[in-house]
């Protein structure tokens, strides 16, 4: 059995190797085991609720959690997803209510108009500025 140095060394030696073109892409590690029960727990969400909101069948849940059954590897990697970052796979399977619940994710921008230069009889250069909030003027 390889030390966890022996595995790190392994990792960065295909690191090293896939930068350099000698291997192309690289393989997805899936646990083996995944505790369906802990991540529903941890979201504090029902059996049902969590089925309906991540696309499993209520079934599936219930045979999971009750060790009947163990996910295959696909929804082993969603379960994982979901564990890590579950705003993740909300926003990926239906985008739109969950912006509405969370508001806007688009940076707001703000536009300002800025005039030319302008010089005041006793020489003073002034600029004329238009804020985007109500176009109030702002002289600097």
């Amino acid at each position: 059995m390889k030390t966890q140095f022996e595995q790190m060394m392994d990792g960065l030696n295909d690191v090293e190797a896939f930068l350099a073109g000698e291997q192309e892409g690289f393989k997805a590690h899936v646990p083996q085991e995944v505790d369906v029960k802990a991540i529903r727990n941890r979201l504090g969400m029902t059996q049902a609720r969590f089925s309906n909101t991540f696309g499993f069948s209520l079934d599936a849940i219930k045979h999971w959690e009750g060790g009947r059954r163990t996910p295959e590897a696909p929804a082993r990697t969603l379960l994982t997803v979901i564990d890590k970052n579950p705003a993740a796979v909300l926003t990926a399977l239906n985008p739109a209510p969950f912006a509405a619940a969370v508001g806007p994710s688009k940076p707001t921008t703000v536009h300002v108009r800025v005039d030319r230069k302008r010089q005041t009889p006793s020489g003073v250069t002034k600029r004329k500025a238009y804020s985007a909030e109500g176009g109030k003027r702002i002289t600097k």
